[in-house]
């Protein structure tokens, strides 16, 4: 089999790449340092027309195919993982949901705002217990009239301190574990509100916090599909997320190889630079198989979306062995390092830090296995 970018996808690569050397990797450690929402690089990203990128140009959007997504996640997290979380969440999980299951009349009023990167968008599913079981959900949705009446506390959301706009799932009592259903959720809406803000290890320039519903009333018009349908939609998002974070988890495993390479030349010990050691030169040497190999999962997962193939099995597969390889070379690379590595103005600690999370959200390693071996078993 042959995979090779079209000459399109080549252009794209080469275009997101100077602009995350240029305007994200520069920032990428004072963001980091400072926990703050990445605000001014998202609106580079909306000049560039990336806050769009997964919906038709008649909504603001600028469309490009899965394989596109992949290369321009795996190309910002390369430079900076926090922007291109902000974005995976933004784009994918908000933005092209809304698209995907939203009718005519919700994708005019929601999307273009939020493709043209007026609006910032969000995904709130995970609750204190519900994490892995998205069953769980306690949110509730009571309908009154032409409105639902929310309450429930959302935590960890991505975006959240800054979203205007929120997809949230919420279970609608009277139809048990079957009641989960989506709505849009504006800010402003009375109910509504940020609570606490989280301070995390890594990409924290991604910032989370809780999203808050208090008798909040949300029109029957902001429902995305049907009653009951929310855990469907829920998980075909997670599908194509999956993809994402496992593209992220390549540009920041990229960027631990490409530093290792160029420290390991220029550091001299023993009167030799110490590539030169086989046991560094090993590690080089593993970090770009697992490298090489992660990619061509990932990029096999977006082509067989793009093709409409099922393509649930190979992005858990794609996300597991990426964000696995990923924690494996940024450990490696601070080990090339040495002291270097451990100090906070290195990047390589926000490597490993940003690398954690990558095995945790979207679905964790062990949801991922779980995923494929059911596949295999079936």
């Amino acid at each position: 089999m042959e995979f090779a970018f079209t000459e399109e996808q080549k252009i794209l690569r080469s275009t997101v790449r100077e602009f995350a050397e240029s305007r994200l990797a520069p920032v990428a450690d004072k963001l980091d340092q400072a926990g703050e929402f990445a605000t001014e690089n998202f609106k580079a990203m909306a000049g560039i027309g990336l806050t769009g990128m997964r919906v038709p140009a008649k909504y603001g959007g600028n469309e490009v195919d899965n394989v596109s997504v992949a290369i321009i996640a795996e190309e910002l997290a390369r430079a900076c993982a926090s922007t291109c979380n902000i974005l995976i969440v933004h784009a994918g999980a908000c933005t092209e949901l809304v698209y995907r299951y939203g009718n005519e009349e919700q994708r005019r009023r929601f999307i273009p705002p939020l493709a043209r990167g007026e609006k910032i968008g969000s995904f709130a599913i995970t609750e204190a217990e519900a994490g892995s079981d998205a069953t769980a959900v306690q949110c509730t949705a009571v309908k009154d009239g032409g409105s639902y009446i929310l309450n429930g506390t959302k935590v960890f959301i991505t975006n959240g301190t800054v979203c205007d706009t929120a997809v949230v799932f919420a279970r609608v009592p009277e139809m048990g574990k079957r009641g989960i259903t989506a709505f849009v959720v504006e800010n402003g809406m009375p109910g509504f509100s940020k609570g606490k803000k989280y301070h995390k290890l890594g990409m924290r320039a991604a910032t989370n916090c809780d999203l808050v519903f208090e008798d909040c009333r949300v029109p029957a018009a902001n429902r995305l599909g049907e009653e009951g349908q929310g855990m469907k939609i829920c998980l075909a998002t997670l599908d194509y997320g999956r993809i994402g974070v496992a593209a992220l988890a390549l540009g920041i495993a990229q960027a631990v190889l490409e530093k290792s390479i160029q420290y390991s030349k220029q550091r001299v010990q023993f009167g030799a630079p110490i590539s030169q050691n086989q046991a560094i030169a090993w590690m080089l040497a593993d970090m770009a198989t697992g490298l090489e190999s992660a990619r061509l999962l990932t990029y096999k997962a977006a082509s067989l979306a793009d093709h409409g193939e099922p393509f649930t099995l190979c992005a858990a597969m794609a996300k597991l062995a990426a964000s696995e390889l990923c924690m494996q070379a940024s450990i490696k690379g601070v080990q090339i390092h040495g002291g270097y590595g451990y100090m906070m103005d290195s990047p390589m600690q926000r490597y490993m830090r940003e690398a954690k999370l990558v095995e945790i959200y979207e679905g964790t390693s062990e949801i991922q296995r779980m995923v494929i071996s059911r596949t295999l078993l079936q």
